[in-house]
């Protein structure tokens, strides 16, 4: 058994989304404020603290507001026209949580109450979390009892001598939204219900499709997964460093869920030990040695007590008391180990000091050292604890509870936000390649298919996504807001994006495992060339004015070359980035051999990005002539652009004559735009023969032969590396086609941070003013 997805709707950002999960591992990656952590947060409410979940109006999805407000205001046009009241049209509206879960038919015993119909046969089940009016009907009785008083209040007012003209007092609740935010908590609950598999259907494009629940759906009660799944979590306001916590006895022996509060490793270590190894908790013959210490010690206190307190006590017996019938004082103790670990030295860290021949040991309290290493042996350990509390390891297996709580769950789930908090890069690895490995380390477990463990953590770190497999990766994207709606989010599966085609999906796993998964952490992407490029283009970006909104915005830049950047073209798509190309023309002949371009030669372009992805184009007359809006491929359905940037031809003064100069790489195109520069400026290596092409040509067609074979002896990364040198660094001229496109890429990213969608030129397709 398994759960196999989760769908969420109508919750803040993540207005219809499926998420699948691994039978492991799970990872949330995704820009900021893409939904990652509204997805675990609609987790910790509907699954671990439904009963304490703090849920508000806040949690309903801002698109939905005006509609809860258009059936507020018919329900008092109703009213007022004495008309029948319409029924309460909640459901469309409503935050819920789908969890589907996967059994086989030999598991009927432990899912009996989830099973829909009497000839389900195993596979697919599905239970639905939703937040609902406790009672609609009410509800809508006291909305409208409310309006009618600050109604009649507020007509009074306008009829005053006091009121002023258009000043009209308006008193609460002035909307529907308005009367629920303020009474929510005694309003709202959670209910739980079966789904039907059968209308179980795949998203569309990231959106998923969940079910409608029918009016007359029964409930299943608030604990439908009791003795079925065990879910416990680390939050991301773990309080490191703090010394008062949030107590939470209250969960102390929860037998199904847990979550982490602020605690220090103290504080984890006494809660341990109450389930797992106090002494007088059931003890075995293990503990007479434990036992008989305890009762020495009590002993031999009490003893010293009485002797110590008998002075006070005989002048206390001076003034009267006790009397003949009154009961005598008596003091005695009663120890318990775990008072032991109640301060704040109960975990210290060890630090040697060498002292000539000899080292001493010199001891700090838990809050001196690092808030890293803290953070990390507190989730290590809390994670043991979830394993052990889990499988009853120790005194909480043998105490006394009723039948449901000593049968171990077949299924537990562990939800981590954010671990990275505080860690260095190779801790962040090591704790996620081996946070499953220590949830699975106890004898029953291993490779157990009776009791499975599934992991799922939310991270912004692209050095924990590199550790994970991409299967196990679930990409939140921002949407931008079409139709006056609220930006929202969808969920992909980066398992899928490839589908059958294993040769691509195979060379972008290992691309990106061996630079870096900044890709999905990014609000573009720019994929250039070659090493001159990627040393160039941040270069450019930084000190150019124009270009600011770049140099403060989560870019990737990843140098991928013109023949391989189409390979990623579906993982693009999938993730829906806006992303450009910036690449070379690389001409050749009929012959397929590599020439400087010319028009009117029947030439081509080698470049398989160019012909395959965007512009789609080969010939190379086209391609010159191409206007800047034809560089751009829009997916209206995912709502993002791809550009390819690629050299234009430039007008330029040679020698006293004007003439078009056709460029093929990067290095010539940087020549033609700073002739000037090039030819004031002595260099060494590839600098040096570019200057001498300058200084020798005659015309624009012998320099640009001078600098083709100038190029055939490499020398590129070294030759961006003195570019780099130049005492004014806005003295070097971006080539026109990186200046133009990364003008556009500036310009969407500005779009994208105001969340709202573009056309495929550019430009602003629809104003959004609402702030999702």
């Amino acid at each position: 058994m398994q759960i196999k997805l989760v769908e969420i709707g109508n919750f803040r950002k993540l207005k219809a989304v499926r998420i699948g999960l691994s039978p492991d591992t799970t990872t949330f990656v995704g820009a900021n404020n893409s939904g990652k952590t509204s997805a675990m947060v609609a987790m910790r409410y509907f699954l671990v603290e439904r009963e304490r979940a703090k849920f508000s109006l806040n949690d309903f999805t801002l698109s939905h507001w005006p509609s809860i407000d258009v059936m507020g205001k018919e329900w008092e046009d109703a009213k007022s026209e004495n008309s029948e009241l319409p029924p309460p049209e909640w459901n469309p509206v409503l935050p819920f949580l789908d969890v589907w879960l996967h059994a086989d038919k030999t598991e009927a015993h432990l899912v009996q109450k989830l099973i829909p119909t009497l000839d389900w046969d195993g596979g697919h089940l599905g239970v639905r979390f939703r937040l609902q009016p406790r009672d609609a009907a009410q509800l809508q009785k006291d909305y409208l009892l409310a309006r009618d008083e600050a109604r009649k209040i507020e007509d009074a007012d306008a009829g005053s001598t006091a009121a002023v003209d258009g000043d009209k007092l308006l008193l609460w609740p002035r909307s529907l939204t308005e009367f629920v935010q303020r009474r929510f908590a005694a309003l709202f609950t959670v209910n739980s219900y079966i789904l039907d598999p059968a209308k179980l259907v795949d998203p569309e494009y990231g959106e998923a499709k969940p079910q409608a629940l029918a009016e007359d759906s029964p409930e299943i009660g608030s604990e439908p997964f009791k003795g079925l799944i065990r879910i416990d979590e680390i939050s991301a306001q773990r309080g490191f460093g703090q010394t008062e916590g949030k107590n939470d006895a209250d969960d102390e022996h929860r037998p199904a869920t847990g979550s982490m509060t602020t605690r220090r490793m103290s504080e984890q270590l006494r809660r341990y030990w109450n389930k797992h190894l106090d002494p007088f908790e059931n003890p075995d013959p293990a503990d007479i040695d434990a036992l008989r210490a305890i009762e020495q010690a009590q002993r031999a206190f009490d003893d010293r007590l009485r002797t110590g307190f008998s002075a006070a006590l005989q002048e206390v017996e001076g003034l009267g008391y006790p009397g003949v019938t009154d009961p005598r004082l008596r003091i005695s103790t009663r120890l318990k180990p775990v008072d032991g670990l109640n301060h704040e030295a109960a975990v210290q860290y060890i630090i040697p000091m060498v002292d000539g021949e000899s080292a001493v040991h010199l001891n700090l309290p838990e809050d001196s050292n690092g808030l890293g290493y803290q953070n990390l042996i507190s989730m290590i350990f809390r994670l043991m604890s979830f394993r052990d509390a889990w499988m009853r390891v120790g005194k909480v297996g043998s105490s006394t509870v009723d039948h449901t709580e000593a049968f171990i769950p077949p299924l537990h789930l562990v939800l981590i936000e954010e671990p990275e908090a505080h860690l260095h890069t190779q801790v962040q690895q090591v704790f996620i390649r081996q946070a499953y490995k220590v949830l699975r380390k106890h004898s029953a477990l291993g490779n157990s298919e009776t009791h499975r463990t599934q992991l799922i953590v939310s991270t912004h770190s692209s050095h924990i996504a590199h550790e994970c497999d991409f299967d196990q990766l679930r990409y939140f994207r921002r949407l931008p807001a079409v139709q006056k709606a609220v930006p929202t989010s969808c969920v992909v599966d980066l398992g899928t994006v490839f589908g059958p085609d294993a040769d691509t999906k195979r060379f972008v796993t290992r691309y990106i495992k061996v630079t870096h998964c900044d890709l999905f952490f990014a609000d573009a992407a720019v994929f250039v060339e070659g090493p001159a490029e990627r040393i160039l283009v941040p270069f450019f970006v930084r000190h150019h004015p124009e270009l600011t909104c770049l140099h403060e915005s989560y870019i990737t830049w990843l140098e991928i070359g013109g023949s391989h950047a189409h390979r990623l073209r579906k993982l693009v798509d999938h993730l829906g980035l806006t992303t450009l190309i910036i690449t070379d023309l690389d001409s050749k002949n009929a012959a397929n051999k590599s020439v400087p371009p010319a028009r009117g030669a029947g030439l081509k372009t080698r470049n398989a990005t160019l012909m395959s992805w965007c512009p789609e184009k080969d010939d190379l007359d086209v391609l010159l002539d191409l206007k800047p809006d034809d560089k751009i491929k829009y997916d209206p359905r995912q709502r993002f652009s791809v550009r390819a940037a690629y050299q234009v031809p430039l007008e330029i003064e040679f020698k006293g004559k004007k003439s078009e100069a056709l460029c093929n790489t990067l290095e010539d195109a940087l020549v033609m735009q700073n002739l000037n520069l090039f030819a004031a400026n002595e260099g060494t290596g590839l600098w040096g023969k570019l200057k001498a092409a300058v200084d020798s040509s005659e015309d624009v067609a012998e320099l640009s032969a001078a600098i083709f074979n100038a190029l055939k002896d490499g020398g590129k990364a070294e030759f961006a590396l003195n570019l780099l040198d130049l005492k004014d660094p806005k003295a070097l001229q971006p080539p026109l086609y990186i200046l133009e496109g990364l003008r556009w890429l500036a310009e969407q990213v500005k779009l994208r941070q105001r969340d709202v969608d573009i056309s495929p030129n550019g430009v602003l397709q629809h104003t959004q003013a609402t702030a999702a």
